[in-house]
């Protein structure tokens, strides 16, 4: 089990669809004394970029403009290769210039090679941690893009933040129909509105295991779960967003009917099981090449922190596809419950498929 690292570089991956306002956002975090020292990637597509020259840095503000194809295939390469230089290529007198990294890629990206890419390098995980993703969304266009575009849908899906822009824009019918939209995608993420990109940097910071110092983790925010009870499943507990008697998700929206939330369905389902004994690790090793044969692509995202048998600390997991981070051990439990607990983010995986293969490490 890998041991975290509190020296790591956090980088905030900025995903959005096409128009939905990234630049205009990061025009103002990087303003803001939070965003000082910030190495900001700016991933341009096409024949003659111009989202860098649109951005206007600060004099503590890297820029790097990387125009040879979408970061999310065709630079995937390039991208690693910028992270691995970036420490000594923006240093002066031997000292990195940068403390924190902001990726902001195409419109068009799917966010998954980007995650395959900061987990599985090995000179890039020692270096850097993700500290989250957030995901912007046009209110005026988001159910349009939504309807259309299936990169919008897992931009939304993966993210842990949820930044509505343009809500001026919109009427309030559309602009909470969107909400609740995003909430059926995604009810683990927090969702905030934004006019002309305005947001204090530090909403950005701190999304994901470890706190903004990089040094507390903070597993329940991570996982986003109810402290409510879920109903027990054999030897689990398992519950659904979209049970409204047992949702784990906060923000999730009450009242709708189920075929109010499924008008305009996405195929993507969030899940929450609770192990209450402990994990044998050769099972667990044995259910996570299990996964990886059986859910691929369509196993969007998963979080978890294990219970081990024999290891008196908790381990985390986090999964993004058929990729999976080697398990972290944290340096203690954050409270009394010793549970285990997984949060899976999926599409076009039915509930039972799940049942059957957590029977494997019970």
């Amino acid at each position: 089990m890998a041991k975290r690292s509190s020296s790591s570089i956090p980088v905030t991956l900025l995903t959005g669809f096409l128009g939905s306002g990234k630049t205009t956002l990061l025009n103002q975090l990087v303003r803001q004394p939070e965003m000082s020292r910030t190495l900001v990637v700016i991933n341009e597509f096409g024949e003659i970029g111009l989202d860098h020259q649109l951005f206007s840095a600060t004099d503590e503000t890297q820029v790097m403009a990387m125009d040879s194809g979408c970061v999310c295939c065709t630079i995937r390469g390039d991208l690693a290769q910028t992270l691995r230089n970036a420490t000594w290529r923006f240093a002066r007198e031997g000292k990195r210039q940068f403390d924190r990294v902001i990726i902001e890629t195409t419109g068009l990206a799917d966010p998954a090679p980007i995650m395959h890419t900061l987990m599985t390098d090995e000179r890039i995980a020692t270096r850097y941690r993700l500290d989250g993703i957030v995901s912007i969304v046009d209110a005026s266009h988001g159910q349009s893009t939504l309807n259309h575009h299936t990169e919008a849908v897992k931009q939304s899906a993966v993210a842990d933040l949820l930044l509505i822009t343009k809500s001026d824009l919109a009427s309030p019918e559309e602009v909470s129909g969107l909400q609740a939209r995003l909430s059926s995608i995604n009810p683990g993420a927090r969702q905030q509105r934004i006019i002309n990109g305005e947001i204090n940097a530090r909403n950005l910071m701190g999304l994901g295991l470890l706190d903004a110092d990089g040094l507390r983790s903070n597993p329940q925010r991570w996982l986003a779960t109810h402290t409510a009870t879920p109903p027990a499943f054999g030897a689990m507990q398992f519950s659904t967003a979209f049970n409204q008697q047992t949702s784990s998700f906060p923000g999730f929206a009450q009242g709708h009917t189920g075929s109010d939330r499924n008008r305009h369905d996405d195929h993507i389902r969030a899940h929450c099981f609770t192990l209450s004994t402990p994990i044998q690790r050769e099972r667990f090793e044995a259910w996570l090449e299990l996964m990886l044969s059986l859910m691929g692509d369509n196993m969007l995202r998963l979080k978890g922190i294990l219970n081990i048998a024999g290891h008196n600390r908790p381990s985390v997991i986090h999964g993004v596809q058929h990729v999976f981070h080697p398990p972290m051990e944290l340096d203690a439990w954050p409270d009394d419950d010793h549970r285990s607990r997984l949060v899976f983010i999926t599409r076009d995986i039915p509930r039972e498929s799940l049942e059957s293969v957590m029977v494997a490490i019970t």
